[in-house]
């Protein structure tokens, strides 16, 4: 079995042979459990100086745009509803910061917040309080997307009536080809392992033809990802960049049950993105014969634009612009347990990571 310091040896002899030697070859992951299992290992102090892994729109807390932060903060108060309901969301979504404070001030303040696993336990969670209704909080990427399309089926089989999805589900690819129409140099992808169970590698395909950029499914201990770069380098060097994976668990065609489900229950739809603006069909909306289990439509909510702290450079973070170390605030005025920005809070944030296993 190749030991890591062999691995690190055939990259750094990889990476001499692409270009002419002394550009930074720069590799974005689009994974928040990448993000972190590189900090956590020391990965870019493995790798030769020209290397450079730089995060990417892969933590789904990160990318929700403040707007939506704000609208399930005013959902959870109750404001202009009937009655304030229960909200139950993804433990992340609880400190994510917005104009109007958080969930967790919402919550302190009398709001009814609930923590759950997974969107399943919401449904129960309904069950449970048939006279309250109960808002799942939808984020996330193709991953959890499916759990959230589950749900939705169940709750109209099962007749819960007072269960409704407000939904921020994303999907990668539209965020992918919206990157490479920026001016951000990125040489190659390292995908994500989750969401690519789900799609399968070949929906990259079209990245590696069209763009000429490398894109590689890795796993998501230090040896699986050292392995991608090692591919993605083996694929500059040769001039013939590919999407593939070495990543055992991921397939070229993916999970087509999960991606039957999604396909029966959502609709892909414009969406806000935290530092990428509106990308067209880059979110997930359900279907019309599903409007009873819309949360948006249901209680007829509306999002506002939202203003983030100026000072936070967690949109550059996560397009690849900025590193968590130059922003100004970081691990000063912003920390996890005071977090400014998102990628602060989120336990797949860049700056997390960074705070935690690199500051030093």
């Amino acid at each position: 079995m190749e030991s890591a310091q062999d691995k690190v040896a055939r990259i750094a002899e990889s990476a001499q042979a692409v270009g002419d030697g002394c550009r930074p070859i720069r590799i974005m992951e689009v994974c928040g459990t990448h993000t972190v299992a590189i900090a956590r290992a020391g990965l870019r102090r493995l790798l030769p100086p020209r290397v450079r892994l730089i995060s990417g729109p892969g933590c789904p807390v990160c990318v929700t745009d403040g707007s939506y932060v704000d609208l399930a903060i005013r959902v959870a108060r109750g404001e202009g509803l009937p009655a304030a309901p229960i909200v139950a969301t993804y433990g992340d979504m609880v400190r994510v910061p917005g104009a109007m404070g958080s969930l967790a001030e919402a919550r302190a303040a009398g709001a009814t917040v609930v923590v759950v696993a997974s969107a399943d336990q919401a449904v129960e969670l309904a069950k449970r309080n048939s006279a309250r209704e109960v808002v799942f909080l939808g984020v996330g990427f193709e991953t959890t997307a499916p759990g959230s399309a589950v749900a939705v089926l169940r709750a109209r089989e099962e007749g819960v009536t007072n269960f409704s999805v407000l939904t921020a589900h994303k999907l990668i690819m539209p965020a992918l080809r919206a990157l490479l129409s920026t001016e951000i140099a990125i040489d190659a992808f390292l995908c994500p392992g989750h969401v690519s169970v789900i799609l399968g590698y070949g929906v990259y395909e079209e990245l590696a033809r069209d763009h000429r950029k490398p894109c590689v499914v890795a796993g998501f201990e230090p040896a699986g990802i050292l392995d991608g770069v090692a591919e993605i380098l083996r694929q500059l060097a040769s001039g013939r960049p590919a999407a593939c994976t070495v990543y055992p668990a991921v397939t070229r065609e993916g999970n087509r049950t999960a991606q039957a489900m999604l396909e029966k229950v959502f609709a892909p739809a414009d969406a806000p993105w935290r530092a990428l603006g509106v990308i067209p069909g880059s979110g997930l909306a359900l279907r019309p014969e599903f409007t009873d289990f819309d949360a948006a439509r249901k209680f007829s909510l509306q999002e506002r634009p939202s203003q983030d702290d100026p000072r936070c450079r967690c949109g550059l973070v996560i397009t690849g612009r900025a590193t968590p170390q130059e922003c100004p605030l970081f691990a000063t005025v912003c920390t996890p347990r005071d977090p400014i920005g998102p990628c602060m809070v989120s336990s797949e944030g860049a700056c997390a990571a960074a705070y935690k296993y690199e500051r030093n």
